[in-house]
């Protein structure tokens, strides 16, 4: 069941292009979560029996083993995100609610993961659970406007130096950096060569709607099932 939680803004990083990430420690335990779920944040002060302030929901970007310090990434958007900009600072509380949402990776078959900016984030939890016996193939495909907001690089390099079964792509719209990055953004074509049987396995899709429509509408004139393909729209 959701549980309500106050919690400390104990960090902000400034990823730069107004691309945050926020660490927050909840004033008990967190409950326990699974990969892929979010929490809604509210920035407001809440009294329990009253009604719930205004809140977001975003990705749990931490992994479920450490549930005394959470992690969220967001990039200012609207009118909330751009209130957690100016307000936000350490020392901060907050007020949460979690566990939430059925975007979960299937863990008994092969993926394929297609994330876009702070769409990793549905999948972060997942890629630093990862563990070098991890029996199933794992495709991502990583995607933002240039190398610097690919924030989960390192994550992603230290998952696939754990798990052999873990494939890179990394895509950078504006300029590739010349270290494993791709110019250009992710398209259909691309992720259907790159897989063995890409027609045998499902994919999951985060990101900005448009990336996720036109991806989905490109894997599908590729031949892949509508039930294959799995999609967490954040914006």
């Amino acid at each position: 069941m959701p549980q309500k939680l106050r919690c400390q803004v104990t960090d902000i990083l400034d990823h730069g292009d107004q691309v945050y990430s926020i660490l927050l420690k909840p004033e008990n335990l967190a409950p326990r979560f699974f990969p892929g779920q979010f929490l809604h944040l509210a920035l407001d002060d809440y009294l329990p029996g009253d009604f719930w302030p205004d809140s977001r929901s975003f990705s749990i970007a931490s992994t479920p083993a450490d549930r005394k310090l959470l992690r969220i990434t967001y990039a200012v958007k609207g009118l909330f995100t751009r209130r957690m900009e100016a307000e936000l600072r350490p020392g901060r509380k907050v007020w949460i609610k979690m566990p939430y949402g059925e975007f979960i990776v299937d863990t008994g078959s092969d993926i394929c993961l297609l994330a876009g900016g702070t769409g990793i984030t549905a999948f972060t939890a997942f890629l630093g659970g990862l563990s070098p016996g991890y029996p199933h193939s794992i495709y991502l495909f990583y995607g933002a406007r240039c190398p610097d907001l690919l924030i989960y690089r390192s994550l992603v390099v230290a998952a696939r130096g754990r798990c052999s079964n873990l494939k890179v792509w990394f895509f950078a719209e504006q300029v590739a950096d010349g270290n494993d990055c791709i110019l250009g953004r992710i398209d259909a074509g691309t992720v259907i060569n790159s897989i063995p049987h890409p027609l045998s396995l499902k994919y999951y899709l985060a990101g900005p709607p448009e990336m996720i429509g036109v991806l989905t509408a490109g894997l599908n004139q590729c031949g892949v099932k509508p039930d294959f393909l799995i999609a967490d729209a954040w914006e």
